[in-house]
């Protein structure tokens, strides 16, 4: 389906892109990170990660998801944000990028959320204030904000 509204063949019938502004929202040590949902395959709760040898750290190593093999970086480790045991709120999210899989540990999955593109503000990086190489943007809902991740920047 492609990302446009378009024409159902001059039937008139519009086709919407109906996962337009939505995004998966996770917590990583008491924030909030969100990503387009349309990168999201799955959730499962914690696998046995196999370890390889000769990752980066944020790289756990892998997972058999019904037969594939997946890598699994650990989103904390690829923050470098302080370590914590893996408990029953821990899950891996299924991110397909650029038709490779990749599972995602994060410390617990919050909810799909809508954010317009009108509460979205750039990343701190894009003003020229550094830092935040992972970051799209920084989503505004209510009081609160969610940082808003680049998927195809955290898997590289």
């Amino acid at each position: 389906m492609e990302n446009t509204a378009r024409d159902n063949e001059g039937l008139g019938v519009v086709e919407e892109d109906t996962q337009k502004d939505k995004y998966l929202t996770f917590s990583l040590a008491e924030e909030v990170y969100a990503i387009d949902i349309c990168y999201v395959i799955e959730i499962i709760g914690i696998l046995k990660i196999t370890k390889v040898p000769d990752m980066p750290p944020f790289i756990k190593g892998v997972i058999n998801l019904r037969g594939k093999v997946i890598p699994v970086m650990d989103v904390r480790a690829r923050f470098g944000l302080p370590a914590r045991d893996y408990d029953e709120r821990t899950c891996v999210v299924v991110v397909n990028v650029a038709d490779n899989a990749m599972g995602l540990v994060v410390d617990h999955v919050n909810e799909v959320m809508d954010i317009p593109a009108g509460q979205v503000e750039p990343s701190p990086a894009a003003n020229g204030h550094g830092g935040g190489k992972y970051v799209k943007g920084i989503g505004k809902i209510d009081d609160e904000v969610k940082i808003l991740l680049e998927v195809e920047c955290l898997v590289k």
